[in-house]
């Protein structure tokens, strides 16, 4: 119990019980499907801004852009700016037209614009794939921020948080969320805002700051050092168990461990061998087991306990005694091809981690050098050889993927008419340009302030928790003063996934109970069977994400994110844009394009998943030796939205049959100004009655 932090833990139960308890007060007015689905399309500007905002800005905006700036560098930065500008491609191209058109989902969009009821069960399936794969996301901040603040096993975080926003969102729906979501997006806003203001009065603003950091020389060279002695522990689960020591560090294994040293990055073909003593300038044990990793036959060192060890600062590679020669891929110079010892932990026969303490001091493992954190193409995109293609497909995927987030996309139904939708997506653009100042600042002062995050390259512990362990270190200025703090950014914490989370549950709910429920398994259900329908998708789809998310500690949350907008941009995406603006897209052309194009980029990043996961290491291997591939996997919108576009277009005027026969008239009813009075809802509102007295 005095391991808890209870001043956070009490601004958390706070938050959620005022959570709670709003969901409950708006229950009460929920009368009709209408309300489920689209909260009445009556939503004012200012309430859908900030509801939007409040679903948009989720546990990436908050903890993932801080913990991958501080982890990767500036190179991250493409992520909140293209997060803020791919709502203004949505503003100009999509918002207005999809209101205009009066649907509740996405493939209600999809079967009316085309007349193809067969077209609607294509376009539910990536609503539960996006949805589902966004989820993941918000399930792993839930996990972290509790671990961070009960010192709970992962999975409490997960059930706690999918439990809450299940309730509320089966009591509510729609009309629920949207007061939720617009008091979230308030109150992380001030998450953010507040406790940095208060760090910049304390320890300095951002100039001060930044000017820590070398850029120049042997300055740039710089590495995070550990502030106090620090004890890391690290579970036997790829890819957390992988540690890179970027210079010569001293650590000891508390309890033991059975090591494979091994180079940071593959040896080119011909290379002169580099051996583990070569890696490890002391301590190296003559004790070796075998054992079979990952399906291969490798060798461990056995470190008994209390065994200290060192190893060596990072070393050139040779063939046939020269020097290895490479072209740097964001600078184009050539430089020295060096690698540094990598470790893979593995705990000894009856222990459940492995303990390495190291003392204050020494280099930070796996922290980047200044110089590398500070430019463009650095640890994140240039992580295999590619930084431009990799750059490129990222900024395509954020761009298009935003407007085609489902999630996103309803919440344009809930406005009156498609001049408010507009207005709305307007103000949006505001909100989150002034929230995305400062979750970067975040990962600036947390490299300064808390580098011993990096030692752990993912899990509950590492750089994803940044915004929840940087304010503590105020504690020392003042009593209680960084608790205070870290108990309003954990409730900012919470507010970003619990919000995002509840949008993404109502989307895949309605695809659940409107699409597949009230369209094609009943479609004579009455109003109060379709509120019962929505009621119990909301728990099953709840219990599917909290599973799910239990499944990907290890992963950034960042990162999930942007594999969602990669399978968005290539799926939904297409189809949107082309089915809004060219009037001879044909049924067969959007359908084929959108599932083409999205079933590939699904694939490629659960491949990517799958490799770092060791549950196929052949694939792992083939990545590693192919790494060209390996971007285009990791970021697939470069090819995938592309191939999508290319098969609506090439589809589409082979089969112009497939184009509705009342096309004109939809259009009109997509772009003509409501003044013209074409406007007619394609779902039209149906109301439960009212419960006898």
């Amino acid at each position: 119990m005095a391991d808890i932090a209870w001043i956070p833990l009490i601004f958390v139960t706070l938050l959620v019980i005022a959570t709670v308890g709003l969901g409950i007060w708006v229950q009460r007015s929920v009368r009709s499907t209408a309300d489920m689905y689209v909260a009445s399309r009556a939503v004012s500007v200012p309430m859908n801004s900030a509801a939007i905002s409040g679903e948009y800005l989720s546990a990436a905006s908050l903890m993932g852009i801080a913990g991958m700036v501080m982890k990767f560098g500036y190179d991250v930065l493409w992520y909140p700016v293209l997060y803020a500008a791919g709502y203004l491609f949505l503003l100009l191209f999509i918002a207005s037209p999809l209101r205009r058109f009066g649907a509740y989902t996405i493939p209600d969009f999809a079967e009316g614009r085309y007349s193809s009821a067969a077209f609607r069960k294509i376009a539910v399936v990536f609503v539960l794939t996006i949805g589902l794969f966004y989820t993941m996301p918000q399930m792993k901040g839930a996990g972290v921020a509790l671990v961070n603040i009960l010192h709970t096993p992962y999975w409490v975080g997960v059930v706690l948080v999918g439990s809450v926003i299940t309730f509320n969102v089966a009591l509510g729906g729609m009309k629920g969320i949207t007061f939720v979501q617009a008091f979230h997006y308030w109150i992380k806003m001030f998450a953010v805002s507040v406790p940095m203001f208060v760090l910049f009065a304390f320890v300095g603003g951002y100039p001060g700051q930044m000017a820590q950091f070398g850029n120049e020389g042997e300055a740039g060279k710089s590495l995070p050092r550990f502030h106090d002695d620090h004890q890391i522990t690290y579970r036997p689960v790829a890819p957390a168990n992988e540690v890179v020591f970027p210079d010569a560090i001293s650590g000891r294994f508390a309890g033991g461990a059975e090591v494979i040293v091994t180079t940071s990055a593959a040896l080119p073909p011909g290379s002169d061998p580099i051996t583990p003593a070569d890696l490890v300038a002391s301590g190296l044990p003559a004790q070796t087991v075998a054992r079979e990793i990952a399906g291969q036959e490798r060798t461990l060192y056995v470190f008994p306990a209390g065994a200290e060890f060192t190893t060596t600062r990072p070393v050139t590679v040779t063939r046939n005694g020269e020097p290895v020669i490479v072209t740097d891929p964001s600078t184009r110079k050539k430089k020295e091809l060096v690698v540094a010892a990598k470790l893979q932990l593995f705990p000894v026969p009856g222990e459940e981690r492995v303990v390495v303490q190291y003392a204050r001091g020494e280099v930070v493992p796996n922290a980047p050098a200044d110089k590398t954190w500070l430019e463009p193409f650095g640890p994140l995109t240039n992580k295999y050889g590619y930084p431009v293609l990799y750059t490129y497909s990222l900024i395509l995927a954020i761009i298009c993927g935003t407007a085609g987030l489902p999630h996103i996309l309803v919440r344009f139904y809930t406005n009156p008419d498609g001049r408010t939708a507009k207005r709305t997506a307007f103000w949006v653009l505001i909100l989150l340009g002034c929230f995305y100042l400062f979750p970067p600042i975040f990962g600036v002062m947390g490299r300064n302030a808390v580098p011993q995050l990096y030692a752990i390259t993912g899990g509950a512990y590492s750089t994803d928790s940044v915004i929840l362990v940087l304010p503590k270190i105020l504690n020392q200025n003042m009593v209680y003063l960084g608790d205070i703090l870290s108990g309003i950014t954990s409730a900012g914490a919470f507010a970003g996934f619990m919000t995002t989370f509840s949008g993404l549950l109502v989307s895949i709910t309605g695809a659940l109970a409107h699409d597949i429920y009230g369209n094609m398994l009943n479609k004579k259900a009455t109003p109060r069977q379709r509120i019962k329908a929505f009621r119990t998708a909301a728990v099953l789809a709840g219990c599917g994400a909290m599973i799910l998310g239990t499944f990907v500690e290890n992963f950034d949350i960042n990162m999930m994110v942007g594999w969602a907008f990669a399978i968005a941009a290539a799926s939904y995406f297409p189809m949107l844009i082309m089915s809004v603006w060219w009037r001879r897209a044909s049924a067969a052309g959007a359908a084929i394009g959108m599932l083409v194009g999205g079933i590939s980029a699904l694939m490629a990043i659960v491949s990517t998943m799958l490799a770092d996961k060791q549950v196929l290491p052949w694939l792992a291997v083939w990545y590693a030796d192919n790494p060209i591939y390996r971007t285009l996997a990791e970021q697939p919108a470069i090819w995938a939205v592309p191939l999508a576009l290319f098969l609506i277009f090439t589809v589409s005027m082979l089969t112009p049959r497939g184009v509705p026969h009342d096309v004109h008239h939809k259009m009109l009813v997509l772009h003509a100004p409501e003044e013209l009075g074409l406007k007619d809802e394609y779902i039209k509102e149906e109301t439960a009655p009212k419960p006898a007295r």
